[in-house]
């Protein structure tokens, strides 16, 4: 049996080897290695996968978060609503640009942002929502959304680790994740479902007009050489990137199915545990597990932690500190936030391997591994 790995790039890699080396030299021999041409031919194409009008590549998904709020105009003193079950990106470029985080709960079965939570949060300084599309299930966003238009608030999706998912109206329309507010925030870090081999972002919208000013911002906030118009950044994804994720945005398709399958397996092997609930799949959603994340019930994670790592299969746990918890939060109150949801699934969740390359050997050896220690 091959290692088992969180994520198995290298076997990735090889399965595109010839494709991706090409690719690469190429860029190599034409030198043009900012801003060179397999950025648009990358960006154009990955917005007629999307059905987006603009797909406005950047430095890496935190970057993408940062610029897109920074394109809304907020002021500093406005809050922006977002989970506080995510990793710390999504709140962090919200403090960062002297907004003021405020964090709601999440729906102890997708872990996604609980619209009615939202719905409690809203106050005349609310300025931005942020739901998370966590571990590759899309949040409720036809209520989300309808909350925000009622009281004309934009929306920002964090889809960093859903690209690729659909999400389904209830009359019957799909759109894909981060393509349903004004914009939508991804990143290419190597372990996404679309990853580069270093860091990469994206922010994608339909308005022509924000997405002329994102392209500002993210170039020192210009648009012509050397007349800077608004304070901006240094944010851009770089050619042999572009190039790598162009090849394999051709193969995202086959990673989620993937995904799926590995999913599937690991739904069958737990499904007659009681100590192990398995993700739940929203119907309104093509779930593309970038996780597969369990909750455990009277066992203790640590310990089977431990028992996987004897036996060389890796967990993580994500998220085991909420945002709301972290001390870089303290002085906009995080602490005094009370969600329940959160606390309880940070005490419980485990993520188990999850990538493109598992086979039946491997996930039968995981998912025995963990049923011998439930069980015991």
């Amino acid at each position: 049996m091959r290692p088992i790995q969180m994520v198995d790039l290298k076997s990735q890699y090889h399965a595109l080897k010839s494709e991706i080396d090409t690719a690469v030299i190429n860029v190599l021999e034409s030198s043009a290695f900012i801003n060179g041409k397999p950025v648009q031919d990358f960006s154009n194409n990955l917005a007629n996968y999307l059905g987006v009008k603009h797909v406005l590549p950047c430095a890496n998904g935190t970057d993408a978060l940062q610029i897109a709020l920074m394109a809304l105009g907020l002021q500093p003193g406005d809050e922006v609503i977002t989970p506080s079950f995510t990793f710390i990106a999504t709140a962090e470029v919200i403090a960062l640009l002297h907004f003021k985080p405020v964090f709601v709960d999440v729906d102890k079965k997708t872990f996604c942002m609980d619209p009615e939570s939202v719905k409690n949060a809203i106050t005349p300084k609310t300025k931005a929502i942020v739901p998370v599309h966590l571990y590759g299930q899309v949040a409720n966003m036809e209520e989300i959304m309808a909350i925000a238009d009622a009281h004309d608030i934009p929306v920002v999706e964090d889809c960093a680790q859903a690209i690729g998912a659909d999400y389904t109206y209830k009359n019957g329309t799909t759109k894909k994740a981060g393509t349903i507010g004004k914009f939508g925030a991804t990143s290419f870090f190597p372990s996404k479902n679309l990853g580069g081999y270093g860091d990469g972002g994206a922010i994608f919208t339909d308005d022509d007009q924000l997405a002329a000013k994102v392209k500002m911002i993210s170039a020192h906030g210009a648009n012509k050489r050397y007349y800077h118009e608004v304070v901006g950044v240094n944010s851009r994804l770089d050619t042999i990137q572009a190039a790598i994720l162009d090849i394999k945005l051709g193969h995202l398709d086959t990673y989620i199915a993937n995904r799926r399958r590995a999913a599937d397996y690991y739904d069958q092997a737990f499904a007659s545990c009681e100590k192990i609930t398995t993700p739940f799949r929203a119907a309104d959603n093509l779930h593309v597990f970038h996780q597969y994340t369990i909750q455990l019930e009277n066992v203790d994670r640590d310990a089977l932690i431990a028992h996987l790592q004897g036996k060389g299969i890796p967990a993580m746990i994500y998220y085991p500190v909420p945002a709301h918890k972290q001390q870089m939060f303290k002085d906009f109150g995080g602490m005094q936030f009370e969600l329940p949801n959160t606390d309880w699934l940070s005490t419980r969740v485990v993520s188990l391997p999850m990538h493109t390359e598992l086979d039946n050997e491997q996930l039968e050896y995981i998912t025995s591994s963990i049923l011998e220690f439930v069980n015991k």
